[in-house]
């Protein structure tokens, strides 16, 4: 009778278990639409922002600023000294250290979360948890894990926190399977911005007369 018991007892809390992590996935991916639906109102986004990446096999750890503007499909992103551009049609990555200019279709099968999609990214292929609520100097930041649904990518997890008030992103932090941790952080977060209309239109005459070497692939 008591081992009877037991197995009822467990088979109760592990159902309520089960109802809480649904509730709690539930709750996560209501906050996750509603971040969405702030940000595809905006006709445009720019961002400034702190991007790091820690390895911790090689114990290294890196540290540079970016800045991302967003339109739609549309982005420009700043970062490591040179460009990535997308014009809807096209990726361009500009170095200006090599004077090149690399031309591609952009890659579907890319699975890290880059700044020109940290904002859209998680709409899909994820499972969603309730994590943390942080105070970062007087705002409340609440974290959503997101767990890809696809066992073949490097990405174990993904912690996005979120401005309570402002329901815009604040942070990323990426962990790889490998050990590496990728954290955007931004800084600063403007919309509907007076944005050139040559913005995310590539010149290519401009980069031949300025002698870039272009590559097309």
């Amino acid at each position: 009778m008591m081992s009877k018991k037991i197995g009822i007892g467990f088979l109760a809390l592990m159902t309520t278990a089960f109802s809480l992590n649904a509730q709690n996935a539930q709750k996560a991916k209501a906050l996750l639409d509603e971040v969405y639906s702030k940000v595809i109102s905006y006709d445009n986004i720019e961002i400034a922002f702190n991007y790091t990446l820690e390895n911790a096999e090689t114990n290294t750890k890196s540290e540079v600023q970016g800045k991302a503007f967003l339109n739609g499909d549309k982005y420009l992103v700043d970062l490591f000294g040179a460009q990535a551009m997308f014009d809807g049609s096209k990726v361009y990555t500009i170095v200006p250290d090599n004077e090149e200019v690399t031309i591609e279709n952009p890659s579907e099968g890319e699975n890290t979360v880059t700044p020109s999609k940290m904002l859209t990214f998680y709409k899909e292929g994820h499972r969603y948890a309730w994590d943390i609520l942080q105070n970062v100097q007087g705002r409340k930041i609440q974290f959503v894990k997101l767990t890809p649904i696809d066992t073949n990518t490097e990405i174990a997890s993904i912690l996005l926190g979120i401005d309570a008030e402002t329901k815009h992103i604040h942070k990323l932090i990426e962990t790889g399977k490998s050990g590496t941790k990728t954290t955007i952080t931004v800084n600063s977060f403007k919309t509907n911005q007076p944005l050139s209309k040559s913005l995310f239109t590539f010149d290519e005459a401009k980069y031949k007369s300025e002698g870039y070497y272009i590559i097309r692939n």
